[in-house]
């Protein structure tokens, strides 16, 4: 049985709405969504069968109504076909960084980052819902995904960045024919444009903060690892959190594999942030259940996780807390140090994307397995240079 289009529901203050409006948040208390979904387990043995994207998991997914499952020759089931929204998304390899660390090469997605795997599920749901106009708010690597899975989806496109974006996201996120609005002012702010924008009629928020359904994106990466593990899961999952959507999507489907009997253990979530950014690290260490109040940003090179204010940061730290996992910090010393060295071993990927291997490399090592993701890839930003002007450059 696959999943099916579902209802939004708000995890604050348990208020519903189909998610086949253009509601882009909760209208009592104006908080992100979560999506009422129950994913069906996935059957290991059929998926070499499968089609070569993240709609592999049909199952799991709440918008593949789209994709038949069907039986094989052998009785195996096998995915006969595919949403038309699909870049071929996912898949993405396991490299070993030492023999007990691996890291997952999410940058050679098709836009070049992992938020591809939330894109595509927008981008199917807003070509169903036919708005007028879709709009994203980004950094660069969401805006761009959006750009082009609107782009497949022959969607109109308009992406929120802040003014200090890079201009190869940019150039990236027009290329795809996405409008672009440069908002004065920090990322924040440009999050505050898109919503006012969102609510005029007719506008479908591709928020991948707002939507859940990006998370039920994100997490075919954990499905992924499973896969490539052949059944299993590692002992350690290390993710990189500013507004938290992929360690989100990695708790969903942890919970999923797990309650389906699909694994018989959860790996713990250790979450890094950017010590310059670091509030839900904060708040995690001092024992509390939320964010107190916002923090002012301050410069870092992991741009893409400097968020002060997520709107989900109770969500995240329950799912840290919950897995037996931590937070851990990197200063941006660690963040240049880490690009070079990953650089040098084959893989030049963006600042934002080494946060993990800055920690893990410097941290007491865990037992068991670890698994990271190379989250963007270094053609977006190059390398990393001082996030204080006056400060030289080590590279």
């Amino acid at each position: 049985m696959l999943a099916i289009m579902t209802d939004y529901v708000c995890p604050q203050c348990r208020t519903q709405a189909p998610d086949t409006a253009l509601t882009w948040c909760c209208p009592r208390c104006r908080g992100p969504w979560d999506l009422a979904h129950v994913a069906a387990p996935v059957p290991l043995a059929s998926l070499p069968s499968r089609v070569n994207s993240l709609w592999r998991y049909a199952e799991a997914l709440p918008l593949a109504t789209g994709t038949a499952v069907a039986a094989g020759a052998a009785g195996v089931a096998r995915v006969a076909g595919a949403p038309p929204v699909s870049l071929g998304e996912g898949r993405t390899p396991l490299v070993a960084l030492t023999d007990m660390v691996s890291a997952k090469l999410d940058f050679l997605m098709p836009t070049l980052s992992f938020k591809d795997r939330g894109a595509v599920m927008l981008a199917e749901l807003a070509r169903r819902l036919e708005p007028r106009s879709v709009i994203a708010d980004s950094s660069g690597n969401a805006g761009t995904a959006v750009a082009a899975y609107c782009a497949r989806a022959g969607l109109d496109c308009a992406v929120y960045v802040p003014e200090a974006t890079s201009p190869k996201k940019l150039e990236q996120i027009r290329a795809h024919g996405a409008r672009t609005v440069v908002v004065p002012g920090d990322r924040e702010a440009t999050a505050r444009a898109a919503r006012a924008a969102a609510d005029e009629p007719g506008v479908f928020y591709a928020s991948h903060v707002y939507n859940p359904h990006f998370l039920h994106g994100t997490k075919t990466y954990v499905y992924e690892i499973w896969e490539e593990l052949g059944g299993r899961l590692p002992d350690t999952l290390v993710l990189p959190v500013g507004n938290g959507t992929l360690l989100l999507g990695a708790a969903l489907a942890v919970e999923e594999l797990y309650g389906h009997g699909l694994v018989d253990r959860r790996p713990a979530l250790v979450a890094v942030q950017a010590e310059a950014v670091s509030p839900l690290a904060a708040a995690f260490h001092a024992g509390a259940d939320g964010l107190s109040a916002p923090t002012a940003a301050r410069p870092t090179l992991a741009e893409g996780i400097a968020i002060p204010n997520p709107p989900r940061a109770a969500q995240i730290l329950r799912a840290v807390r919950a897995s037996g996992g931590t937070f851990l910090t990197v200063p941006e010393d660690r963040i240049r140090a880490a690009q070079l060295d990953l650089a040098r071993r084959g893989l030049y990927v963006e600042p934002t994307a080494v946060a993990c291997w800055a920690a893990v490399r410097e941290a007491p090592a865990r037992p068991g397995t670890t698994v990271l993701p190379l989250c963007g890839a270094g053609a977006k930003t190059g390398l990393a240079g001082p996030a204080d002007p006056s400060e030289p450059s080590a590279a």
